[in-house]
C-alpha cells in the first residue's frame, strides 16, 4: 500500500519536473524569440537612421554644387552683361567661368543671342566655335516663361548618348534675347558625388529624377532607364510593387522617410533578399521647378547576419537550460547567468560598433560648412553642429535646451518657430528664405525645414539646414536695378526732349521781360523767380539727357588721377568755404580706366557735391584711388564723415528724382545719373553708410566706384 502510494508521490514528482521542464523549456524559448524581434527591430531603426543620415548628407552636397554653378552662372551673366555683343573680351571671359566650372561637371558654356539665332560655344580644351541656331526652334532649346521673369532657368535632364545631360541659363539683358548658357554632364557630375558612397560593407546610393528615370547607379545598365521597368526588363518574374510603391508614392512627391523592399539581386549576386531603404528629397530649380530624390539601400541580411549567430547560441542554451533542470537548480541558475553576462557582451559590442559608425557620419555633418541643427515642438536646439554654434559664436553645448531666439535674432527666430510648428503639424517638409540683420549687408539663408520620424511614424523632432544665399540675393538686386535704369533711361530722354524745347522759349521770353522791367520792382521780382525756375528745370533736363546719351557715347580710356584733380581744382574753394577738409590717397602709378573723362569728372563732381551736402557743419572728405588686382580693377573711394544714410533709404539712393535734401536744393538725379554713366562703362557704383545714432559711433558715408582697365 505504502509502495504504491509512494509510487504514485514518484509519478506525481516526476510529472511535475517534466511539467516544470516543459514550462520553463516553453518560457525560455518563448523569451528568446521575443528578445531576438526586439533586437532586430532596434538594430534595423538604427541602420535605417544612420542610412537617413548619409542620404541627408549626399543631398546637401549636390544642392550645395548646383547652388555653386548657378552662382558662377550668375557671376557670368553679369560679367557679359558689360560687353557688347562681339567682343573680344567674350572668349576671356567664358574661358574662365569654363576652367571653374570643369570640376562640377560642366561640359560646355555657350553665349547665345537668340535674336540674331547665334551661338558661341566653349568646350575643352579650350575649344570655340560659332554655328547659327536654326530657324525653327528645337524642343530641347533654353527659354524664359513670358509671364514671368526669373533670373535663373534650369531644363529638364535629358538623356543622351553621352549619358545624362541638363542645362541652366541666364539672361544678359531685360529682353532675355542674350542668354548665358552652361551644360552639365550629369553623369559625371553625380558619380564624382555618389559613387563612394557606402552603407554597411556592400551598401550603395542611387538617384531619380521627378520623372522616375535613374540618374545615377551603381549598376551603369541602369542610367537613364525608368525606375518602374528597368528592373523588371532584368528580371522580369518577381514581383517589384513594394520598391514601386515607396518610389511613387514617396520619392517622387517629394517626401523624405525609410523603408524596405524586397529585391532578386545585388551587385551582381542573383538572389532573393530584403533591403533596407532611406530616401531624402533634393531640390535642383525653381523655375521650372525640378526635384530628384536620393536613396541609400543596404541589404538587411548585413544587419542580421549577427542576429543568426545569436539565435543559434540562445537555442543551444536553451538546451542547456533543459539539461540544467535536470541535473538541478543551481545549475540552471549558473547557466542562466551566463548566458545574460553573453547575451549582454554581445550587445554591448554590437553598440559599441553602431556608436563607432554613427560617429563616422557625425563627422561628415561636422564637417559641412552649413548650419545644421535639430529643435524640440517648443523650438529649443537638441543638437548642432560647430559650424553652427561658431556663426553665433558660442560652443554646441551651451546652446543645447535653448530657444531658437537665443542664437537668431528677430523676427528670423519667430519665422522659424512658426515653420517648425508647421512641420511638426503636417509631417512635412518646408523650405524658406530668412533674413538675418546681421552686418550691413544682412545676411539670407536658405532654411529646409524637415521632419525626422520615429518608430510610429509621428514627428520625433526637425532638422534643419540653412545655407548662406547673400550673394545670390545681392546679384539678384543688381539685375533688377539694372532692368530699371534701361526703362528710366529711355523714359527720361523721351521726356527730356519734350520739356527742353519750350522750356528754351520761356527762358528766352523772361530774358526780354526782364531788361525791360525796372530793377526792383514787383514785375522784376516775379520775373526772376520765373528764371530761378525755369534754370532749375533746365537743370534736370540736362541731368535726364546726359544719363540718356551715356550709352551712345564711345568709350576711350581716361585717367583717372588727372580727372580727380581737375574737379579737385574747382571745388576746392567750395569745400574750404564749408569748412571740409580734403584729403586725397591717389595710388601713382595707376592704370588708365576704361572711361570718358568728361563723365567721369561730372561723376567725380556729383559724389564730392554729395558729400558736402552731407557735412553741413564742416567735416573731413577723403578720396582715394588704387587697383585690384584679381578681379583688375580701378577703385575710387569717397569717404565723408557727414551725416550718413539710414538703412530705410540705402535701396532707393540711385532711384530718380528721390533725395532727403529740402525741396529747391536737389533734384534727385545726380546719384542716379551717376549710376547711368558708370554702368555704361562696364563698371560698378556702391554706397556703404553709417548713420549718426547719438551714441557716440563715428557717421559717415563712402561711396566706391570701380572701373574696367583700359
Amino acid at each position: 500500500m505504502s509502495i504504491t502510494i509512494q509510487t504514485r508521490s514518484g509519478r506525481v514528482i516526476v510529472t511535475l519536473v517534466y511539467l516544470a521542464v516543459i514550462l520553463i523549456t516553453t518560457g525560455g524559448i518563448l523569451v528568446g524569440l521575443w528578445s531576438l524581434r526586439e533586437m532586430r527591430a532596434i538594430v534595423t531603426h538604427q541602420f535605417n537612421a544612420q542610412q537617413m543620415v548619409i542620404a541627408q548628407t549626399a543631398k546637401a552636397r549636390i544642392e550645395r554644387e548646383i547652388d555653386g554653378i548657378t552662382r558662377e552662372l550668375f557671376h557670368l551673366a553679369r560679367h557679359l552683361q558689360a560687353l557688347p555683343a562681339g567682343d573680344p573680351e567674350e572668349q576671356r571671359v567664358l574661358r574662365h567661368g569654363l576652367e571653374r566650372l570643369l570640376e562640377s561637371g560642366v561640359r560646355r558654356v555657350e553665349l547665345v543671342d537668340l535674336a540674331d539665332r547665334r551661338a558661341l560655344a566653349l568646350t575643352p580644351p579650350g575649344n570655340f566655335s560659332e554655328q547659327r541656331l536654326p530657324e525653327a526652334a528645337p524642343e530641347d532649346e533654353i527659354h524664359f516663361p513670358a509671364d514671368a521673369s526669373p533670373a535663373l532657368w534650369v531644363s529638364p535632364v535629358r538623356m543622351s548618348a553621352a549619358g545624362a545631360e541638363m542645362a541652366a541659363a541666364a539672361p544678359l539683358a531685360a529682353d532675355r534675347s542674350r542668354i548665358v548658357v552652361v551644360r552639365i554632364n550629369l553623369s559625371a557630375f553625380l558619380a564624382g558625388l555618389l559613387k563612394n558612397i557606402r552603407s554597411g560593407a556592400s551598401g550603395y546610393a542611387w538617384l531619380i529624377d521627378a520623372n522616375g528615370t535613374f540618374l545615377y547607379h551603381p549598376n551603369p545598365d541602369f542610367i537613364g532607364g525608368n525606375a518602374f521597368t528597368v528592373r523588371e526588363e532584368r528580371l522580369p518574374l518577381v514581383s517589384y510593387e513594394r520598391i514601386n510603391f515607396i518610389q511613387q508614392d514617396k520619392m517622387l512627391k517629394g517626401e523624405q522617410g525609410t523603408g524596405w523592399y524586397y529585391s532578386p539581386w545585388h551587385r551582381g549576386v542573383v538572389s532573393p533578399m530584403k533591403k533596407l531603404i532611406a530616401y531624402s528629397p533634393i531640390r535642383v530649380a525653381d523655375h521650372p521647378p525640378q526635384y530628384w530624390s536620393v536613396a541609400v539601400i543596404a541589404p538587411q541580411s548585413e544587419v542580421e547576419d549577427a542576429l543568426g549567430t545569436w539565435s543559434f547560441k540562445i537555442f543551444l542554451l536553451q538546451g542547456l537550460i533543459i539539461l540544467a533542470v535536470m541535473l538541478g537548480a543551481g545549475t540552471v541558475i549558473w547557466l542562466e547567468n551566463r548566458w545574460s553576462k553573453v547575451l549582454e557582451a554581445r550587445v554591448l559590442s554590437k553598440t559599441e560598433a553602431l556608436a563607432k559608425s554613427e560617429e563616422k557620419y557625425r563627422s561628415l555633418v561636422e564637417s559641412a560648412e552649413d548650419l545644421i541643427f535639430t529643435v524640440d515642438p517648443e523650438g529649443r536646439f537638441r543638437s548642432l553642429n560647430t559650424f553652427t554654434a561658431t556663426f553665433f559664436g558660442g560652443a554646441p553645448e551651451a546652446f543645447i535646451g535653448r530657444h531658437l531666439s537665443s542664437a537668431f535674432p528677430e523676427p528670423a527666430a519667430g519665422q522659424q518657430a512658426a515653420l517648425i510648428e508647421q512641420v511638426y503639424r503636417t509631417g512635412k517638409s518646408l523650405r524658406q528664405e530668412l533674413e538675418l540683420p546681421i552686418g550691413d549687408p544682412p545676411l539670407w539663408l536658405s532654411a529646409n525645414f524637415m521632419p525626422i520620424k520615429t518608430e510610429s511614424g509621428d514627428t520625433g523632432s526637425v532638422l534643419c539646414i540653412a545655407r548662406d544665399v547673400t550673394e545670390t540675393k545681392n546679384l539678384q538686386r543688381q539685375l533688377v536695378n539694372a532692368e530699371k535704369l534701361a526703362s528710366l533711361g529711355t523714359l527720361a530722354a523721351g521726356v527730356a526732349h519734350e520739356i527742353n524745347n519750350p522750356l528754351g522759349v520761356i527762358l528766352g521770353f523772361c530774358e526780354l521781360l526782364l531788361r525791360k522791367a525796372e530793377p526792383g520792382s514787383q514785375q522784376f521780382e516775379d520775373l526772376k523767380t520765373i528764371e530761378r525756375q525755369g534754370l532749375l528745370c533746365k537743370e534736370t533736363v540736362e541731368n535726364l539727357l546726359s544719363f540718356a546719351r551715356a550709352e551712345n557715347q564711345p568709350i576711350a580710356q581716361a585717367d583717372v588721377n588727372l580727372c580727380i584733380e581737375a574737379i579737385v581744382k574747382i571745388v576746392r574753394h567750395l569745400l574750404a568755404k564749408n569748412g571740409v577738409d580734403l584729403l586725397l590717397q591717389l595710388a601713382d602709378p595707376l592704370p588708365p580706366a576704361k572711361a570718358d573723362a568728361r563723365q567721369l569728372q561730372q561723376v567725380f563732381l556729383n559724389l564730392i557735391t554729395n558729400a558736402m551736402a552731407a557735412m553741413e557743419n564742416g567735416g573731413a572728405l577723403t578720396i582715394r584711388s588704387f587697383a585690384e588686382r584679381s578681379p583688375r580693377r580701378v577703385v575710387i573711394q569717397f569717404q565723408d564723415t557727414g551725416t550718413g544714410i539710414p538703412p530705410a533709404h540705402m535701396d532707393r539712393i540711385f532711384e530718380p528724382f528721390f533725395t532727403t535734401k529740402p525741396e529747391g536744393k536737389g533734384t534727385g538725379l545726380g546719384l542716379f545719373v551717376s549710376y547711368g554713366i558708370v554702368s555704361s562703362f562696364g563698371g560698378t557704383i556702391e554706397c556703404a553708410s553709417s548713420p549718426a545714432t547719438g551714441l557716440g559711433k563715428q557717421s559717415g558715408t563712402t561711396f566706391t566706384v570701380r572701373l574696367l582697365p583700359a
